[in-house]
């Protein structure tokens, strides 16, 4: 069975967010799904599987962290778009039935991917007492972004300050569904991006996430509505930073990227598992 690592929002290796992306003809059982992408170990393993022609959907697609099954992932879909399109599985737009009703992926001239995906809802809440101990900053405001995201939006004082984020991260899983997305106007208007974010999310595992689509849902309204400008792009300033394209229209949201392949290979459990547990490959 054929196991791909892709580099998702990056143009090149060893930057952005690595997905595993496995190609199957069904889904097996949610233990093996989950096993799998414990084994893969990176913040989401993409599941997908053709669906019988003629239906709202070309693809299923699934998501797990290292601990859990997610409603929402936006990097996994471009790794998985991007396996399909560039192996000739798929031509043109790739409608994927997921958790969260039918994502397109549309692969652009220009060798980028977009995705588009159902904008969050925010809610500004009052600051939870005790996120800013845990952040180690004080929020200026925060944001519930609505059941698909699960996460608290809280905007900080400036690009350093996100940058410069050393969170307790076992004290921020009390706040959220998911996590915390951190986030600040860009410091140069003239730079190559407007607003920088990172994402803390241990609630399903991951300490911190590279660069997350899912939170660009949450994070396009939020900062179009402060600029007054629909498309615009996001820095997410992790260790392996990465660049999200987002266009804001109405209740959908574009994100586009671009995505490498890293490593192809072959899943070796699949021949020691029992049948009923594995996809015919």
């Amino acid at each position: 069975m054929r196991i791909r690592i892709v580099d998702a929002f990056t143009d090149r290796p060893f930057a952005g967010n690595p997905a595993g992306v496995l190609v199957l003809d069904r889904f097996p059982g949610d233990d093996w799904l989950q096993s799998v992408a414990r084994e893969v170990n990176h913040a989401e393993t993409a599941f997908t599987h053709p669906l019988p022609p003629g239906g709202e959907a070309d693809w299923a697609l699934r998501w797990f962290t290292p601990t859990a099954e997610v409603a929402l992932c936006g990097h996994a879909t471009l790794a998985a778009a991007h396996v399909l399109t560039t192996t000739g599985d798929h031509r043109g737009p790739v409608r994927f039935a997921t958790r969260s009703g039918v994502l397109v992926a549309r692969p652009d001239e220009d060798g980028s991917i977009t995705l588009d995906f159902p904008t969050a809802p925010l809610t500004e809440v009052a600051v939870p007492e005790g996120v800013a101990s845990a952040l180690g900053t004080e929020p200026r405001a925060a944001f519930d972004t609505g059941p698909n995201v699960g996460d608290l939006l809280v905007e900080l004082a400036d690009e350093k300050t996100v940058r410069g984020l050393t969170p307790d991260h076992g004290a921020l899983a009390a706040y959220s569904e998911r996590g915390i997305i951190a986030t600040a106007l860009a410091e140069d208007p003239d730079g190559d991006h407007d607003f920088v974010s990172r994402c803390f999310f241990p609630n399903v595992g991951v300490a911190e996430d590279p660069v997350t689509g899912s939170a660009h849902t949450a994070l396009a309204p939020y900062w179009s509505r402060r600029l007054g400008r629909t498309e615009l792009t996001g820095l997410q300033a992790s260790s392996r930073p990465g660049f999200v394209r987002t266009a804001l229209r109405g209740e959908r949201t574009l994100l586009t990227g671009r995505a490498v392949t890293v490593i192809d290979g072959v899943l070796r459990a699949a021949e020691t598992a029992r049948p009923e547990d594995v996809p015919p490959s």
